[in-house]
């Protein structure tokens, strides 16, 4: 007979597969693993991640929804290309979705909004100061004391679907700014950056604070596309 429904656990368990596979799949790819164009084949990853079919389809298809893999009809799956347009559409909505969550953060925030950016800036100024070429190696941990200052700055927006998308986009962003942080030779520039950007932002001038914040989100795209040596698109 054929069995139509899992138990609990089975349902349980095929989650936790898709989500394992999503993770370890995103991890590769923002690391470099996996270039841009590279094809996704479902039996070749069932046997380097030892996944099934099934949860790596699934978690593939979170990917696509993510913007970090594509799929192509019914060829499969490929790593999302890069190019100047992509990078331009990532950054015109990661301007409109970051600057309403920091206008609502401005307006709202109290006391441990304001301690929680002091930190999270502490920490990363730090780390930059002790390990410089951690930045421009784009270390895991790095990326991750940067990621935590900008989230800190909309952290008291209300609303975590604007928090859910900046986090999205930070990582759709991801390889882009990898290619950016090599090319930047003083790392006081980058903290001096980031504190003013801070300072603005604690300071609850909002219209300032959102076009510093446009400002600091579009240079991506200059450094990376109109720098000395611009990232190829594909």
């Amino acid at each position: 007979m054929t069995k139509l429904f899992g138990t609990v656990a089975e349902f349980a368990n095929s989650e936790t597969l898709s989500e394992r596979a999503a993770a370890v799949l995103e991890h590769d790819i923002l690391a470099g693993v996996w270039q841009p164009g590279d094809r996704l084949g479902i039996q070749a990853l069932s046997e380097r991640y030892e996944i099934g079919a099934t949860p790596l389809r699934e978690g593939l298809s979170r990917l696509v929804s993510r913007g970090l893999v594509s799929a192509v009809g019914q060829r499969g799956f490929r790593v999302a290309s890069v190019s100047e347009a992509d990078l331009a559409d990532i950054t015109q909505v990661r301007i409109l979705v970051e600057t309403e969550a920091l206008r609502r953060s401005m307006r709202d925030g109290l006391d441990e909004w304001e301690a929680g950016i002091l930190s999270s800036l502490h920490r990363l100024v730090r780390s930059v100061e002790r390990e410089p070429e951690t930045m421009r190696e784009g270390s895991p941990e790095f990326d991750h004391l940067h990621k935590a200052f900008h989230r800190s700055l909309l952290e008291a927006c209300g609303s975590d679907r604007l928090l859910r998308l900046h986090d999205d986009l930070y990582y759709q962003a991801y390889r882009y700014r990898r290619t950016m942080m090599s090319r930047i030779d003083h790392h006081e520039r980058f903290i001096e950056q980031h504190r003013f950007l801070a300072d603005i932002v604690l300071s609850r001038q909002s219209e300032r604070a959102e076009a510093e914040l446009s400002a600091h989100l579009h240079q991506t795209l200059e450094i990376v596309y109109h720098g000395p040596t611009p990232l190829a698109g594909k």
